[in-house]
């Protein structure tokens, strides 16, 4: 018995599946049980299966559409040159969708059993792939979609802590491949040189180094088109209320900065344990704070030349949204509006409507990713989904 789970059916049924086996896995005649009786339940509920797109508010111009509802737990994205695109998760597999003309002709899973393999990126031919402690790369996997190779372990001595420990990658103009190590804790003081950091390699896992401090977790990073700096969302650390502190939208003209963790958050909320004799001034402010509890991960720049000539070089944000805040917010993606310096910044909701009223959440955007054509990929790891925006308004 071979069982399908697609579209916000699918968040449910493990969630419902791990409340009734609890901690341990059922076997035998009982898992067949359980999964027969939850499948049963998710038919009998149609009104699940099909994702309710039409209740994202998007710019004037501007239409959504589902990709695939077929990609549980989807987080980062990554295109080949080939058309392929490669979506990490958090279920441990790692999917390719064939492209062709906007809409999938294929679907593989290349990977399974992996640690939490949320990142994904691409280089000559290669997937790199990032499994927490790992980053393993699937070579010439654009030709063997249906017959995945053993992957090539890059690294292997990354930190092995979960919390904090799944990982957006991404290779940099430099041709470095950039790996955040975030902090493994709401807030602490751990090794500065080992936590709490973006650093980059060589594509062989050579040559590490340390790029910028005081970052408590990024799970978006990009370069921008122009000046080509790297810029990056930060996480801020919870517990101090429901308005404080803002998660950031940063910039790192150069190695070496230090962004404040745990000593500063938000630019400008000194940490009530941390915060003694390290003043917020003395660490690099952001670009702009993106409100507080939204939790920004997945960022691009976008270059393309469907959207309105306004949008280019803008950044998209995805929210994935609250989990600790009394009224919910974030569960949208948002453009921010900036100089290349990082001033003049300011935002704007590009997309919303995930969250309903009465906090009703059907789904939560994790990555975002602009295709060559110029339309606009959103992943959402909770209704197991990737989205694509395109633009048939006026040209200005």
């Amino acid at each position: 018995m071979r069982l399908t789970l697609k579209g916000a059916i699918a968040p449910a049924f493990f969630a419902a599946f791990a409340r009734i086996t609890g901690p341990r896995r059922p076997t035998g005649n009982r898992t067949l049980r359980v999964a027969a009786a939850l499948w049963i339940a998710g038919t009998a509920l149609p009104a699940l299966a099909a994702l309710p797109v039409e209740r994202i508010k998007l710019p004037p111009g501007f239409h959504i559409e589902v990709l695939s509802d077929a990609v549980p737990g989807a987080r980062a994205m990554a295109l080949s040159p080939q058309g392929i695109l490669y979506i990490g998760s958090l279920d441990g597999r790692v999917y390719a969708l064939e492209l062709r003309n906007g809409h999938v002709s294929g679907r593989h899973v290349i990977a399974s059993g992996l640690e939490t393999p949320a990142g994904v990126a691409w280089r000559d031919g290669a997937l790199y792939v990032s499994a927490v402690s790992k980053i393993l790369r699937f070579d010439a996997i654009d030709t063997h979609l249906n017959e995945p190779p053993k992957p090539a372990v890059v690294i292997d001595t990354l930190p092995a802590e979960t919390h904090h420990g799944w990982k957006f990658i991404a290779f940099g103009p430099d041709g470095k491949l950039y790996v955040p190590q975030g902090a493994p804790c709401n807030v602490c003081l751990k090794d500065r040189n080992k936590f709490g950091l973006i650093g980059r390699m060589d594509p062989d896992g050579s040559h590490y180094e340390v790029v910028a401090r005081g970052i408590r977790n990024s799970v978006g990073f990009a370069w921008h088109p122009a000046t080509h700096e790297l810029w990056f969302t930060d996480n801020g650390r919870d517990l101090l209320g429901d308005d404080i502190p803002d998660d950031k939208l940063n910039r790192a003209p150069r190695v070496g900065m230090d962004f404040g963790f745990p000593y500063c958050h938000g630019g400008d909320t000194p940490d009530p344990e941390f915060g003694k004799d390290h003043p917020c001034s003395t660490f690099a402010p952001p670009v702009l704070k993106l409100g507080a509890h939204v939790a920004a991960l997945g960022m691009r720049f976008y270059s393309g030349s469907m959207f309105p000539a306004a949008y280019r070089d803008n950044i998209f944000i995805a929210e994935h949204g609250s989990w600790n805040r009394s009224k919910k917010v974030g569960y949208r993606v948002v453009r921010v509006i900036t100089a290349p310096d990082g001033s003049n910044a300011h935002q704007e909701v590009f997309a919303e409507g995930w969250l309903q009223s009465g906090e009703t959440v059907w789904g939560r955007p994790a990555d975002v990713l602009p295709l060559p054509d110029g339309s606009l990929l959103i992943s959402d790891d909770y209704a197991g989904a990737v989205y694509r925006v395109t633009y048939s308004g006026p040209a200005s």
